[in-house]
């Protein structure tokens, strides 16, 4: 933990940073995992919305 001290002494405390690393872009196989959850996640909500419709 990394501490200052101002003129009035008061102290101020900072966290560690994390270390920095960046994102992979996703392979094939993960790719085709996002679209189908992505279809999956449109019928549902498409499903919802019209039984809701129905019921009304």
């Amino acid at each position: 933990m990394y501490t200052t001290t101002n003129e009035s002494g008061i102290l101020n405390n900072y966290a560690t940073e994390p270390q920095i690393y960046y994102a992979e872009y996703p392979n094939q196989e993960q790719q085709n995992r996002y679209k189908f959850q992505g279809a999956i996640a449109t019928l549902i909500v498409t499903t919802v919305v019209l039984v809701a419709l129905g019921v009304s």
